[in-house]
């Protein structure tokens, strides 16, 4: 079969489109025919070399998160992982009706992340959420996820996605000078807890900047008056240094409730663009821009 791997670790150009044979399930595993496969930042920081201390030798595969019939996270343990022809999962659900196979694909890591991100934040109905990069698919997730619970939400994202978030329910405002006073305009106060979902380093007043000062986490403090009531996905460091919250613990025992709400078009993903195997490298460059537009998605 074709699959992607790497023997290697370093930049996404040590990644390779090769005749492997087909992964082989072990107890409480599928194998299953691979449609679409998600492309998401933790693929780059894997094929950079993260946990290579904790997983099995090199070659090892690529892409995290599957579609076919059913849909799922892909293990990625092993020399072969979701980007290839046939791959394994050990946690899946049905795809609804209505539900694309590329829709379906680009839930699992966005849906489970932002999931458990406002069961950890704590955040709950009534009460004001700040969803910093809500342009990310992690981000929208979390947006959709918190509306469906009656969480109201005010959301920082660039043009690319206002509109779209606006329409959902959330109260909009770009990135730029002044976002923090806009949100206090928009909150009439402070805000009641706070998620970044942007990129590593993203700053408040140019989000492609890194910013020494922790990117955006200060000034999410500050919206919220409490690190305890900030939590962010990708500035572990940042979070550390300045008492904010963070989530780590994957669990992916919900796969059918995303499943159920992505039927009734509570939760979904916008899928930017479309790539075969082959043209993985033009994927990824586009991938780390952190400008996608929307999920990235390897299509068979």
């Amino acid at each position: 079969m074709k699959a992607l791997q790497f023997d290697r670790f370093g930049s996404p150009e040590v990644i390779v489109l090769r005749d492997v044979p087909k992964p082989e399930p072990g107890p409480g595993q599928i194998r299953i025919a691979v449609r679409a496969c998600g492309l998401t930042p933790a693929d780059w920081v894997v094929v950079d070399g993260l946990f290579a201390d904790r997983m099995p030798p090199l070659p090892r595969g690529l892409g995290l998160e599957i579609g076919d019939p059913v849909f799922g996270p892909a293990t990625f343990d092993g020399p072969t992982a979701g980007a290839a022809e046939f791959s394994l999962m050990a946690a899946w659900a049905r795809i609804p009706e209505g539900v694309t196979v590329e829709q379906a694909a680009a839930l699992p890591m966005a849906a489970e992340t932002a999931w458990r991100a406002l069961d950890d934040l704590g955040v709950q109905p009534g009460e004001l959420l700040l969803v910093h990069g809500a342009g990310t698919t992690v981000g929208e997730a979390a947006v959709r996820l918190a509306l469906h619970r009656g969480i109201r939400v005010i959301a920082t994202a660039g043009p690319t996605r206002a509109a779209a978030l606006g329409e959902i329910g959330a109260q909009v405002t770009g990135y730029g000078d002044g976002m923090a006073e806009r949100v206090t305009a928009l909150a009439g106060g402070r805000v009641d807890r706070a998620l970044d979902t942007a990129p590593t380093g993203g700053r408040i007043d140019r989000a492609d900047q890194a910013s020494p000062a922790g990117g955006s986490l200060p000034t999410l403090i500050e919206l919220t008056g409490d690190p305890d009531r900030v939590l962010t996905v990708s500035d572990f460091a940042a979070a550390a240094e300045l008492g904010a919250r963070i989530t780590t613990e994957i669990r992916y025992d919900l796969m059918g409730e995303f499943a159920r709400l992505a039927g009734e078009g509570v939760l979904a993903v916008s899928v930017a663009r479309t790539y075969t195997l082959d043209q993985i490298q033009e994927a990824a460059r586009l991938s780390q821009s952190r400008r996608p537009g929307g999920k990235l998605m390897l299509v068979l």
